[in-house]
């Protein structure tokens, strides 16, 4: 029970964290011009998730309900887990969207949405979904590649963040995240050992 919560505070941390750094960031950016903006999203949100991803991928490092998905279509966290990891992920957003708008003034909240998000008028529906699912794609396939994978590059988070760092500047739906993690665990990793840092934490 005790490694239940390990994990679920791990994933409620880090996506706290990746929602509140973020969220902040969108909510200033209006101050700054259209391009400083978008290069202060992007390095916020890819730097607070790389150094999440360093501190906790020893228990977890998810983050994302994507990334959790990939894993257990491969087999690689139970059901029952995951379910702990989606509640830790959802519960660590709200709470962070909670606090932001309890720190930053009501008018500035009201303006940026606490950072939320919404589909520009050029693009459609279909074209935004494709955008999130090639964007969380690359997303899951580098955390398999770095963080999954035993003969990958062992790199912490930089190359995580690094990933959501080009997703914003390009620009995650399930879709994108669950194609990523069968493809690579079924063309790279077929038939390899899973490392031993990714099972239940033991010890105290």
């Amino acid at each position: 029970m005790r490694d239940v919560w390990r994990h679920f505070g791990a994933e409620f941390i880090g996506t706290f964290a990746l929602v509140f750094v973020g969220g902040g960031a969108i909510i200033t950016s209006p101050m700054l011009g259209r391009d400083a903006a978008v290069v202060n999203i992007a390095l916020a949100h890819g730097l607070i998730l790389a150094l999440m991803v360093s501190a906790l991928m020893r228990i977890s490092g998810h983050f994302n309900p994507a990334v959790t998905a990939g894993f257990l279509v491969t087999g690689r966290i139970e059901a029952m887990m995951a379910a702990v990891y989606w509640i830790a992920q959802f519960t660590g957003s709200i709470v962070a969207a909670y606090s932001l708008k309890a720190l930053y003034p009501e008018r500035i909240v009201a303006m940026t949405r606490l950072g939320g998000q919404s589909i520009s008028a050029d693009i459609t529906m279909m074209q935004a979904i494709s955008l999130e699912a090639i964007a969380t794609f690359f997303l899951v396939f580098v955390v398999f590649g770095t963080a999954v994978d035993p003969k990958g590059p062992k790199v912490g988070g930089f190359a995580i963040g690094l990933t959501v760092t080009a997703g914003i500047f390009a620009i995650g739906p399930l879709v994108g995240g669950i194609v990523a993690a069968v493809l690579y665990d079924r063309l790279f990793l077929r038939g390899g050992t899973e490392p031993v840092d990714h099972g239940a934490i033991e010890g105290p």
